[in-house]
């Protein structure tokens, strides 16, 4: 009940606020002027500033260690969310409680789901009769390319005036996600096939593992709401006993709680298995440092795994 109160409440804000402000969001008048953009994860927020660059002002609602899945906006979220002239977010359910304000801000300003223009049929989608979409497709390069196509559009859109340069940005940008995918590919060939089992604490790397040949194995489903079990926890320890898997890997933004039920498991059956490494998977690192960046986040990634696992 308390918690119904609460999303009526918030929704209530972000109607006054959209009736009051929503409409005001225009076109820069000016070259010095920017457009003001909020994005819900470090993620989108990174294209945008890699495709605006100096033309935009960019603000990232989810900062390092927030979970998407759980994230339940605040007032203040609200409020960015409303002065902001345009909105980039995930979609395909990720931010799982924001829906309904994603819907509502819809009615007075362009709102876009990045990783909503993905082809359907490049998806991963459950095999139960839900319906649900994985929508951790940042772990993709290649479609989260489709995401930045996405980015560009829409800022092109808002702001026609200065269309080459968002074009130009993007194309780069995009080059350096491909020279990235490259240098991933040839990193990940270091570990030896058999070996190729990556462990973690939810299931969202399972994009990740379709595009470097590698299984993926969860606790928790795609979304952290999701409960584990202790079977659950002995199928994996199984695994990881019949491989004969050295190192599993806890999540930035995810307790190590679950993962470490796993290491007990394994190591009662007689087998060692080490912690591997922090992975970033809902949200990146801090700012200002490489973790911080889409491009630092994967490579610390890929370096983890590797080093790990091979």
């Amino acid at each position: 009940m308390l918690k119904k109160t609460l999303l009526g409440m918030t929704l209530f804000f972000v109607f006054m606020l959209t009736a009051c402000g929503g409409n005001q969001a225009s076109n820069p008048a000016n070259e010095d002027e920017k457009v003001k953009v909020t994005a819900t994860t470090g993620q989108i927020a990174d294209i945008v500033k890699n495709v605006g660059k100096d033309h935009v002002e960019v603000t990232a609602l989810m900062g390092p260690g927030v979970d998407p899945h759980l994230y339940q906006a605040s007032q203040g979220d609200i409020s960015k969310l409303s002065k902001a002239d345009m909105i980039f977010y995930n979609g395909l359910h990720l931010e799982g409680k924001m829906g309904e304000i994603f819907e509502k801000m819809k009615k007075g300003k362009p709102t876009i789901p990045v990783a909503e223009r993905i082809p359907n049929g490049k998806l991963i989608h459950t095999k139960d009769s839900s319906g649900n979409v994985d929508p951790h497709v940042w772990f993709d390069i290649d479609l989260w390319i489709y995401a930045v196509g996405a980015v560009e559009e829409g800022l092109i859109k808002q702001d026609p005036k200065n269309k080459e340069n968002y074009s130009n940005n993007a194309k780069e940008y995009v080059q350096k996600l491909k020279s990235l995918k490259e240098e991933s590919q040839k990193r990940i060939g270091e570990i030896p096939e058999e070996s190729r089992i990556l462990v973690t604490a939810h299931d969202a790397f399972g994009y990740f593992g379709k595009a470097y040949g590698m299984d993926v194995m969860g606790l928790q489903g795609l979304s952290t709401d999701s409960e584990y079990g202790l079977k659950d926890v002995q199928k994996i320890v199984d695994t990881l006993v019949d491989k004969n898997i050295k190192a599993v890997f806890i999540e930035s933004s995810i307790s190590e709680k679950s993962i470490n039920a796993v290491v007990e498991g394994a190591k009662k059956q007689g087998h060692t298995v080490s912690i591997g490494g922090e992975l970033f998977s809902d949200a990146m690192g801090e700012e200002g440092t490489d973790e911080g960046t889409y491009i630092g986040m994967y490579k610390h990634n890929i370096e983890t795994i590797v080093s790990s696992l091979k």
